[in-house]
Order: C-alpha cells, then sequence, then structure tokens
C-alpha cells in the first residue's frame, strides 16, 4: 500500500505548523520524521490519520483521499499509536488490545479476533500484563500495550509518535525491532516520528527532517544526518560516523557553546 502525501499545510489559529509538506511512503519502507520540537512531526502524524483536517494538500493511500474515507475505513488500513495515553481505558490489557479488532469486526470477537490478540501480546512481550488493568500500567507499559493494539487491527500503514519515549533503553529496542520485523515480514509501512537520532539512523530507510513546518532535508539517513545539516537544525555539533549497525550520530556541545565560553568572565573561587 502506497502512502502519497502532496502539498499539506496546516495551522493553529493563525500560526502556521505545516507548509507545504510533500512525501511518499512504500511498502516495506520505514520513514522516520525527525526535527526539533515544534517542527510539525504530530502535526503531520495527525493529519495522515484525519484527526487534523489540513488546509490544503492531499494524502492518498493507494490512491484514495484519506479525507474521503470514513473513521472505520482508515482504521482498517492505518494504526495510530499516540505519543502519550491520555484517555483513560477501565479495562483489562486484553480487552483494550481487543479494541483494536473493532474496525474490522464490530464490537463481537471471534476465535480469529483471540488469536490475533494473543500474537501481538507475545509479540511485544506484554502477555503477563494481560488480566491487569491498563490504569495501572506505567507510562512505558502503555506505550506497548498501545502498540499492540494498534498492530492488532492488521494496518497497511502504521503511524507512530514518538513509540519509545517512555521506554529504557532495552525497550527501546525491542520495540524498534518489533516495528521493523513487522514492515518487512507482513509487507506493511510505517511513518515514525522519533527524537533520537541514532534509533532514526538504525531503523528507519528513509528520513525526512522537518523545520518550522517544512521538509528541510529528506532522503537516506547517510544524506540527512550530516554534521551540517544537524548543527543548523539542532543547534549541536555533533560527528556523525558509521558503524557495524549503520550511522550513529554523537553529540559534542551546543553550536553556540565555543562563543559563549569565549565571552565569558570566570572568577576563581579560593
Amino acid at each position: 500500500m502506497k502512502l502519497k502525501i502532496t502539498g499539506i499545510t496546516f495551522k493553529y489559529a493563525s500560526e502556521p505548523i505545516l507548509k507545504n509538506v510533500t512525501m511518499e511512503l512504500g511498502k516495506r519502507e520505514i520513514l522516520g520524521l525527525i526535527g526539533p520540537n515544534g517542527a510539525g512531526k504530530s502535526t503531520l502524524i495527525k493529519c495522515i490519520d484525519k484527526i487534523l483536517k489540513p488546509l490544503g494538500g492531499s494524502i492518498l493511500l493507494d490512491g484514495q483521499e484519506i479525507r474521503k474515507m470514513t473513521r472505520r475505513e482508515i482504521a482498517k488500513h492505518i494504526g495510530y499509536v499516540p505519543q502519550t495515553s491520555s484517555g483513560c481505558f477501565p479495562a483489562t490489557v486484553f480487552d483494550t488490545v481487543l479494541m483494536g479488532r473493532y474496525p474490522r469486526t464490530g464490537w463481537g470477537s471471534s476465535d480469529r479476533d483471540i488469536e490475533k490478540v494473543a500474537e501481538v501480546m507475545e509479540l511485544l512481550k506484554i502477555e503477563r500484563f494481560a488480566l491487569r488493568n491498563f490504569n495501572t500500567l506505567s507510562g512505558g507499559e502503555k506505550q506497548k500495550v498501545m502498540l499492540a493494539r494498534a498492530l492488532a487491527q492488521e494496518p497497511k500503514v502504521l503511524l507512530l509518535d514518538e513509540p519509545t519515549s517512555n521506554l529504557d533503553i532495552k525497550h527501546q529496542l525491542e520495540v524498534m525491532e518489533v516495528i521493523r520485523d513487522i514492515v518487512r515480514y507482513k509487507g506493511i509501512s510505517a511513518v515514525v516520528a522519533i527524537h533520537d537520532l541514532n534509533l532514526a539512523a538504525r531503523y528507519a530507510d528513509k528520513l525526512v527532517m522537518l523545520h518550522k513546518g517544512g521538509i528541510f532535508a529528506g532522503g537516506y539517513p547517510e544524506s540527512v544526518l550530516t554534521y551540517e545539516n544537524i548543527k543548523k537544525i539542532y543547534g549541536v555539533e555533533a560527528e556523525v560516523k558509521k558503524g557495524p549497525y549503520g550511522l550513529y550520530v554523537l553529540p559534542l556541545k551546543p553550536a553556540s557553546y565555543s562563543a559563549v565560553m569565549e565571552n565569558r568572565v570566570f572568577t576563581s573561587v579560593e
């Protein structure tokens, strides 16, 4: 399934957030959205999922305009995982994941639905939480449950807004490995908004670097994650090197740090 975004523009009140954003995503691809806070990553994901309505442009899913699809039709093709779970789910983890089957089967559940829920819970190693109340989980645990719910939809496109933000380093890698494997073996696609440039470099097939609502750079990780781009967009000097697992970024210091230090007067304390 191909996702094609053309000329998307969006504003909150009078403040422009997205400006003429254009990109494409093919089958078995992970597209990483990177950029500083306020660059428009979350807004773009919400526009793709029809949570927000763009002022201009088009979003096509296999040639079909998203804005003409019903909420349920979109949910059959797109799985969305928000950055945080603000809503309360007074239900068990199992029932919360089972909600992901609704777009396909309605409120009734078949043996197939139960099997699918068990499968994705095992995949994300959350089956031990099956009978826990969702609201009693930690932030990281809730994040994995919401990912499981999206996977239970059997989507063709995954939209992930900071899927590793509440996870420790081990679980960050586990979740990104699962996302990559599902994209490869299930033949789906994923758009991942992510702050960690090392995770982005390692797991994304292509990157789009957003800045002030527009695309500053796009392409393969090695062409986007350069010293010059990171310094200009993030205001950070960093080393970008290639290792056994691909590119990695080593932040060194704020780009303005040297100039500030040169002009600062220190008083010694005895």
